[in-house]
């Protein structure tokens, strides 16, 4: 695979300032040469509805689409009560729908997270790797990213400062690169 690597980045909190969207914008930041990550705000999606299923809102054909032209997809999600937020399932499952349609199918992917905890999200990057295996997706399993105490780690803005972090998703983005090269093979 020659060709710029495309990555889609779904971040899993709708805050503006929000720790995993500031993840998102620092790996956009870092992305290694011959790689682009584009982001796409699941916030604008509706609720999933079986019932649209087979006639989507235009903005989930336009989501499934950006899933389907990318190379790979970079996950950041916080972790709420243990698990994935409600907005980042939403948007899984308006994606993987109509049965047989799924745009997640054969994607490679990474999953970072961010959170003022100590653990960071390493449940919510669990319960994630979970629906991957059902979605037919290909996770990495190392390097894990999950940024605890976050708090010192951002600023106001919600901008990644602590140059290890930044170290660390360097590291994650190039083994997503990698991963997804031999997977094109």
């Amino acid at each position: 695979m020659s060709k710029t690597i495309r990555i889609l980045g779904i971040a899993g909190s709708l805050r503006e300032s929000s720790f995993n969207r500031g993840a998102l914008r620092a790996a956009i930041e870092l992305a290694p040469d011959g790689v682009v990550i584009e982001s796409f705000d699941i916030g604008q999606l509706p609720l999933f509805n079986q019932d649209r299923e087979g006639d989507p809102p235009a903005i989930v054909t336009e989501f499934k689409q950006k899933i389907r032209e990318a190379d790979a997809l970079l996950f950041s999600t916080p972790e709420y009560n243990y698990s994935i937020p409600g907005v980042l399932k939403n948007a899984i499952d308006w994606a993987s729908r109509p049965y047989g349609d799924s745009a997640w199918d054969g994607k490679p992917a990474a999953i970072m997270g961010a959170s003022g905890g100590n653990i960071a999200t390493a449940r919510a990057q669990y319960d994630l790797r979970k629906m991957m295996v059902f979605l037919n997706m290909f996770p990495i399993n190392k390097p894990e990213v999950m940024i605890g105490g976050a708090a010192s780690k951002f600023d106001a803005d919600g901008n990644l400062t602590d140059e290890t972090t930044r170290g660390f998703i360097l590291e994650m983005l190039r083994s997503l690169v990698s991963w997804t090269k031999r997977l094109s093979e």
